[in-house]
């Protein structure tokens, strides 16, 4: 992944996530964003709690899911925008921590498809714990812009 076909990626990738009101919704951030990788982080506050106290697998889901297409974003065109069609997700472990990364990469960008992957660790007392493993596949659309 050398080859980099927009050269504006980051500021790209960064108002996308801007304009996606479920990030703002579970307060998101976006603070790394590399050519194939990206996290996001999620700060644990209850309004993102199942019955144990643990953050909800479909936030963790959430967070997965954003953080590899938006790694997957980082390597199309600026004329193109990406949506996922697939993933699969392994819950390993409960999602406690005062904070929550994904960190998404990209393993084989191709023109059409683009594989990724994602890990999601809750951070308590500095200790970072995987709690999800995430496969996922992105379309790439050509010429077809975000709204």
């Amino acid at each position: 992944m050398t080859r980099f076909s927009n050269p504006d990626f980051v500021e790209y990738v960064s108002a996308s996530f801007d304009r996606q009101s479920a990030m703002h919704l579970i307060r998101a951030t976006l603070p790394v964003v590399e050519h194939g990788r990206t996290e996001i982080h999620v700060p644990h506050w209850d309004g993102i709690e199942q019955q144990h106290g643990f953050v909800h697998g479909g936030v963790v889901g959430m967070i997965a899911d954003s953080a590899a297409g938006y790694a997957a974003m980082t390597v199309v065109p600026a004329s193109a925008s990406v949506l996922t069609v697939e993933y699969k997700m392994n819950l390993v472990a409960p999602a406690d921590g005062d904070l929550l990364i994904a960190r998404g990469k990209v393993v084989r960008p191709g023109r059409t498809l683009i594989v990724t992957q994602a890990e999601v660790f809750a951070v308590k007392d500095g200790k970072e714990t995987l709690c999800a493993l995430m496969q996922q596949t992105i379309m790439v659309m050509h010429g077809k812009a975000e709204k």
